[in-house]
């Protein structure tokens, strides 16, 4: 057996370097903020410079940017080595992009299903393939996906978002039964309703939804990015090191409560 370690130790991130996407605003800052305070570089990712830069800035450091669409395969392997030759092998990936579109089902067209399992499903994969190579090689790895709750339950109005994240709970089985035996954990966070800018545009003009997933959250109020950046140092911390295919709620008990 390994040496017991500290407490200290066992939740620091030191010498880790973690690769968000979506990391400049909302769940990803979050995540971001919590690798930075247990230690770890990262590297942000994002279409948008001007959100990474304030991130950035907000982080210190510790903390690097970069412009890219996860969606454009040509781009990924510049992104990832990039990111390496900046800060270092990549450690930890944490697949958090995302979209969203709120439209009745028989409303909602071919393309923009398509774009929205594009950027949740297979750029994800395509990411974690590529993000994986090296880690497997080198024997270590953390990879975390963002599901949702309509990775549990069905919601209206939203069949692209939820076939999306309801592909990541088969996605971080198969990857962490295929790639834990050499090192690289595999896990997911289903945050519950958090505040953050995609959860405003979703619930814009609304109220009766607010109000209707207030009523079903035992705690009976939405979660802060901060909830789910402490969970993502935990599974990615050599606390969580016998932790993997793990699809992680932090809802505020809204998936088991009535």
């Amino acid at each position: 057996m390994n040496s017991p370690l500290t407490f200290e130790k066992a939740f620091s991130l030191e010498g880790e370097h973690a690769l968000i996407t979506g990391g400049g605003t909302g769940l990803g800052l979050g995540i971001a903020q919590g690798f930075v305070a247990a230690g770890a570089q990262v590297t942000l990712v994002g279409r948008r410079p001007e959100p990474l830069q304030a991130a950035v800035a907000q982080l210190g450091k510790n903390a690097a940017y970069l412009a890219a669409d996860i969606t454009d395969a040509a781009q990924m392997s510049r992104l990832i080595s990039t990111a390496e030759q900046q800060q270092g092998p990549l450690t930890i990936l944490v697949n958090n992009a995302g979209v969203h579109l709120k439209k009745p089902a028989a409303e909602t067209t071919d393309a923009e299903f398509q774009a929205v399992i594009q950027t949740h499903v297979f750029a994800a994969f395509s990411l974690s393939r590529e993000v994986a190579k090296g880690m497997l090689a080198r024997g270590k790895g953390s990879i975390l996906f963002t599901a949702s709750m309509t990775s549990f339950i069905g919601m209206t109005q939203v069949v692209a978002y939820s076939a999306a994240k309801s592909a990541y709970l088969g996605m971080v089985r198969a990857l962490a039964a295929e790639w834990s035996s050499q090192g690289v954990r595999v896990n997911a966070i289903a945050p519950g309703w958090i505040q953050s800018e995609m959860l405003d545009r979703a619930l814009s003009g609304d109220p009766a939804r607010r109000q209707k997933i207030i009523g079903r959250t035992p705690m009976g109020r939405m979660g802060e990015p901060d909830d789910i950046g402490w969970a993502a140092v935990y599974l990615s911390s050599p606390a969580a090191k016998f932790v993997t295919g793990v699809i992680l709620p932090i809802d505020g008990g809204a998936n088991s409560g009535f």
